[in-house]
């Protein structure tokens, strides 16, 4: 008889990125489930709660594909072990219970290198691929810049020094309220400059440079330049790399536009995000490469599993910026919105540096979907 194997979320999501076909048998309970899980071009997800299966797995038995891998997920990984090693039991040799469940699943960041800059630079995305944030390395003559950075800062700490790349920069584009900065903490490790717009930072307890429109930084030979484009917040701030890359932060995304309504302020920045959106990107050329902070399912990714596109495309394919009549883009940006990302007001407070939660509250409060966009 065989046995329950083990399976790292990394592995896990190569395979997705990769587009391996995955069978994926999910034993959290149903609400959970039905709120977040595990997706990918050729992912087949099953639900089947746990506690269901506490006496047996005859019932899902022949849910199961022959012959084939199954990945058994949870929360946190003890209730799909069980699960699997039941499947085990009944004859199955290819069973794996992903390590870590859907905590760990939620915290894997994944480099894709997104293409060259000034000075044998590059640009890299890091895919957060069970939340759907990206966040950005730029480096150029061993110096480097993160974008957006997430809260799990030891693997940027491995890419950099993997890399030999020495941190100048760390770049919030807007104070975020779907996950935990980590650019302060790690701005302390290394010596590295934090910047946030302003505008985002009137409550935070903590010194920062600000970030303001037309500010330029050198990483090397790249140049970074911020571009003031409110709307999902009042101070978002986008960058523009090498007169190549956008980066729009959470204001615009590749197949939606952002959401102003996660500080309350939604009636107050609707006009804003359309300035955005109908006048400052377009006077944009349309060649630039818009990196966005977020993606929202797997259908946004390229087939090396970034997520990027020209901003002319864009403007030809995005419904969000195709609404020509001023009423209906702020009902379509304002009414009838996803529900907001959980624990949204915790993690501004904690990106204020008003909380200062535990790492597993930390952990806790991020756990789901990123819910950035207006749909």
């Amino acid at each position: 008889m065989g046995q329950t194997k083990g399976i790292a979320v990394k592995e896990l999501a190569n395979k997705i990125i990769s587009g391996d076909d995955v069978f994926i048998l999910d034993v959290r309970n149903t609400d959970e489930f039905d709120d977040w899980k595990v997706e990918g071009r050729n992912v087949e997800v099953i639900n089947k709660p746990y506690f269901d299966l506490l006496d047996g797995v005859d019932e899902i038995m022949d849910k199961l594909p022959e012959g084939e891998p199954v990945y058994v997920i949870c929360a946190k990984g003890g209730s799909s072990e069980f699960v699997a090693d039941q499947i085990v039991e009944q004859g199955y040799d290819d069973v794996y219970s992903v390590e870590g469940g859907m905590k760990a699943w939620s915290e894997h960041l994944e480099p894709i290198k997104v293409g060259d800059l000034n000075g044998g630079g590059a640009i890299y995305q890091f895919v957060r691929i069970g939340k759907g944030c990206l966040s950005y390395i730029v480096e150029s003559d061993g110096q480097g810049a993160i974008i957006d950075t997430n809260r799990m800062i030891d693997q940027y700490e491995e890419f950099l020094i993997d890399k030999n790349i020495t941190l100048k920069h760390l770049i919030d584009t807007h104070l975020h309220a779907d996950h935990i900065s980590g650019a302060r903490e790690l701005a302390k490790k290394t010596g590295g400059e934090y910047h946030l717009p302003p505008k985002d930072a009137e409550e935070v307890t903590f010194d920062y440079t600000p970030l303001e429109d037309d500010d330029e930084m050198k990483v090397g030979q790249t140049t970074i330049k911020a571009i003031y484009s409110p709307g999902h917040t009042i101070g978002s701030t986008s960058l523009i790399i090498d007169e190549k890359y956008l980066l729009t932060g959470d204001i615009l995304f590749i197949d939606s536009i952002g959401r102003p309504d996660l500080a309350g302020k939604a009636e107050d920045w609707v006009a804003d995000l359309r300035q955005t959106l109908y006048s400052r990107y377009k006077e944009l050329t349309d060649e630039l490469i818009v990196l966005p902070a977020h993606y929202m399912g797997i259908s946004e990714m390229n087939d090396d599993g970034s997520v990027s596109e020209k901003l002319g495309v864009l403007y030809e394919q995005n419904h969000g910026l195709n609404i020509n009549d001023e009423e209906e883009f702020r009902k379509t940006v304002s009414e009838n919105l996803p529900p907001q990302p959980n624990s949204h007001h915790d993690i501004r407070q904690t990106n204020m540096g008003k909380k200062e939660p535990d790492l597993e509250e930390q952990r806790e409060m991020e756990i789901g979907p990123n819910r950035c966009a207006v749909r």
